[in-house]
Order: C-alpha cells, then structure tokens, then sequence
C-alpha cells in the first residue's frame, strides 16, 4: 500500500491555570511554590498534546477578571481549571465569563491517600484539590457555564491523561470546523430527504462555511488543464491503485483532467471539504463531467479533503471530524446484513479513503453507475481489518444537528467486486438488532467509517458544540 500524505492539523488552544487562595501564603510558607510545581507537571503533560496559554496562578478575584481577558484576546478553544487547593469559585467564575468557551475542571490529588497521624495543614492543603470542586461546580451550573470534572490522581494515573487528551482532541476538531470551508457543488440527490440540509443551520451550530458552487465552476478549470497536468495525476493514480483491465484509457484519462481540475477549484475556493452531485442530462457534458469525479475526490478525501457524494453535506461534516481525528473518515452506507457470519456489509460507490486501506486500492471501469448518470474510473478498496468506528451527522425535528456513532470491527474475508468500497463490519450487537437501534436514533443513510474506537472522542466533540450525540 502507496503511503499517502496526511494532512496535519493544528492542536486545540488551551488555556491553562490553576487556583489557589491569597490568604495561605503567608500562613503557609512554600506552600504556593509546592503548588507552582505540581501545576508545571500539568502543564507538560498538555503539552504533549494541546497549544497551552498559561494562565498561571490566579489567587484573587482581581487577578481572575485579567487572567479570563487575556484567555478571550487568546481566542481559546478550551479552557482548564486545575484545583491545586482551595480556592473561592470567585476566583474562577470571572475566567470563564470572559473566555466564553467550555471549561474542564482538573481535580488531580497529589498523593495517593493521606498520613492522617502526621500530615499538618500545610500539608493537607498541598492535596485538598477535591474541596472547592463542588463549589465550582455549583457557580458554574447557576452561572449557565458548560463545564466538566476530571478527577483523579496527578501522578501515575493513566486514565486521567487519556480524558485530558481526548476533550483536548474534540475541543481540536471544534477548532478545524470553525471557519472551514465546504464547498457543496452541484445539488443534493433527487428525492432523498434525509440529506437535504439547511446551510444556515450549519454556519449556526458549527461555525464552518458553506461554498456554493456551480459545476461551471468545475468545468472551467477542467477545461484549463493541461496535458502535462493530465500526465502527472495519472502517475499518481498508476503509483497509487491497481488499475483493472475494464478501464479504458480514454475513461481513465477524462479521470485524470477531472482530477487536475478538481485541484485547481479546491485550491482556488480554499475548500477544505465537498460535498457535490450533479445528474445532467443525458450524454451532456456536465453528465461527462459528473460521473469523472470519484478518482480525483477520493484523492482529495486521502489528503484530507473530504469529499461527500451525492450532495450529503452533513456526512462532508462526519467525514471531515474523523479526517481531523486521524481516522480517515470514508464516505459509506449500509449495504447488507450477514447472518451466518454476524456482520454487516458497509461501503459506498464514489470516493472512499484510500489512507485506511490495507491494501492496494483498485480502479475499476463501469459501464453504468447504479442509480446515476453516466459510466467510467470508479474506485474498489475495503478498510483495514481491525477496530472501526461509524459516525453519522444527522438532523432532529426541531433543526438541531445530531451525531451517531457505533464502534465495531473490520473482518477479513471476500468483498463484492462491484468498483465499490467495501467492508465487513462487526458489530457489538447482532446485525439485525444493530440496525434497529441504528434506525431508531433516525440517522441519514450515509455515516463516515474510520479506523479505532474513537466513540469517547466524538461525544466529547458534540458535548463542547452543545449538539445531541448517542453511541450504539
């Protein structure tokens, strides 16, 4: 398998401090600068994984007010409270208000348990991180501020570090949609309900952008392609897949001008995903021009660019989340139930993420594509055998965006050689009882297919954006 490039984003911005109460210093000597260490240590370990803006110590009410306004100037995606001791919830309360982004409460302990028969107060102090959380916690919820609690302990705790790192990850992809640019070309498959989409909805709950594009916009970069452009994408193409003996030269290389032109409009409009179909008329260019683009879209989807078919702008968003989360995000539906075996066959005609293959992908010719217009280069692959995780951005009654997501496994084994993408995929439920509570959370007919279990992430995700989210 051709080691494609990944396109890499840049980490949450986190704004980090810590808390403590004026009044100990004097009473309690080094005891704020045994605190100070404690919270380097937090530091670093965010370090590892997020863009910290440190906020230091903040032990006054007056210093919380300045403290939140540098966090605002900062445009933080996250902040994090870390309770090093007591602390009034005034001291916290201010930080938030002004940063106005969601806010995680670290309530680490530095030792294990206490020496009741020896510690002093000092001491006690230096491991009371869990006193002031319930306050906090309280002026939070009166106060209508978003907030979550990690508590654990501050050394050896894996399990903390993996919570820390995974609200991180979805404060992350919060970030990479807000602002990001999708192009919607074309128009939404005729007739089917559940992928029509309200733009502004989409601008209102997740902050990207949506691009409305015309297929002349396409085409006229299709037509200023030139030959040595043409040459270059199918060397790609021939580095990249196995190219069956059914595609024609001609069909392949009306592929690669597609591909080069899709390029250029990605490149002009800045987009960083499509969601795109375009039926036309019979025999007609723009039904030429439509049915050229699963090579080059699922290029773009490779790196990092994902591109939806079938003008399914919400499942461009569940693709775009999981490309954010590393996982590859491919463009898939549900296509049969295997009873003898217990697994559910998975896939999708059109661009497929060809980074979480296991093998060589293939292009394929086709003399016609099912239910659509025209024929040519489609592509063939299945996902990686291993843990998988389906996510699906679907729409509630009342407007709201909602999230689903099942976690399961990919199987070894035969796949329909149809020039779809295709995968057997398992389940912690029997295929037919998985489907039913699937349906029951009324999700769009198409979901992104990534590598991993990555289910924790993506709650987290629809947590910080204050949308719905139900994992199967």
């Amino acid at each position: 398998m051709t080691q494609l490039p990944q396109r890499n984003y840049p980490p949450a911005k986190v704004g980090l401090f810590a808390i403590g109460l004026a009044a100990y210093w004097p009473q309690f000597p080094g005891l704020k600068e045994q605190l100070l260490m404690y919270h380097a240590h937090v530091a670093g370990q965010l370090a590892g994984f997020a863009e910290v803006v440190a906020g230091g110590l903040v032990d006054t009410p007056q210093e919380a007010y300045t403290t939140g306004q540098r966090f605002a100037s900062a445009r933080v995606d996250l902040l994090i409270c870390h309770t090093a001791t007591y602390a009034t919830s005034s001291q916290v309360l201010p930080i938030v208000q002004s940063a106005k982004v969601p806010v995680l409460v670290l309530n680490l302990q530095p030792e294990a348990a206490l020496d009741y028969e020896h510690i002093d107060t000092g001491g006690w102090l230096a491991n009371c991180s869990t006193c002031c959380v319930p306050e906090i916690s309280n002026a939070f919820a009166r106060a209508g501020i978003d907030f979550q609690v990690v508590s654990g302990q501050l050394f050896d705790d894996p399990q903390v570090w993996t919570r820390v790192r995974e609200w991180c990850q979805a404060a992350g992809v919060v970030r990479a949609l807000r602002g990001a640019r999708f192009g919607f070309l074309g128009h939404t498959y005729p007739g089917m309900l559940d992928m029509y989409s309200d733009f502004t909805q989409h601008h209102a709950q997740l902050g990207l952008h949506v691009e409305v594009l015309e297929m002349c916009d396409l085409k006229e970069r299709v037509d200023a392609v030139t030959a040595a452009e043409i040459e270059a994408k199918l060397a790609e193409a021939r580095q990249i897949f196995t190219i069956d003996p059914s595609v024609s030269a001609d069909d392949l290389a009306w592929a690669g001008r597609v591909a080069a032109g899709l390029d250029k409009m990605v490149a002009d409009y800045q987009l960083d995903a499509l969601a795109y179909y375009y039926r036309g008329e019979p025999h007609s260019e723009y039904e030429h021009l439509g049915a050229g683009l699963i090579l080059g879209n699922s290029l773009l989807t490779a790196r990092g660019i994902p591109c939806s078919g079938e003008g399914d702008l919400k499942n461009a968003v569940a693709m775009k989340v999981m490309d954010v989360l590393g996982v590859g995000g491919s463009y898939t539906e549900f296509y049969a139930m295997d009873f003898k075996e217990g697994f559910v066959l998975m896939g999708h005609d059109g661009p497929g993420h060809l980074a979480i293959s296991d093998r060589k992908p293939m292009l394929r010719g086709l003399g016609l594509y099912h239910g659509k217009s025209g024929s040519g280069v489609s592509v063939e692959f299945n996902v990686k055998t291993g843990p998988v995780t389906i996510f699906t951005c679907s729409q509630t009654r009342d407007g709201r965006l909602k999230f689903l997501a099942a976690e399961g496994e990919s199987l070894p084994g035969p796949i329909m050689r149809i020039g779809n993408t295709n995968s057997r995929i398992r389940f912690g439920l029997p295929p037919a009882r998985f489907v039913d509570t699937w349906c029951s959370h009324a999700p769009t007919h198409h979901c992104a297919l990534g590598t991993g279990h990555v289910a924790g992430i993506l709650a987290k995700f629809a947590s910080l954006e204050q949308l719905e989210f139900a994992a199967i």
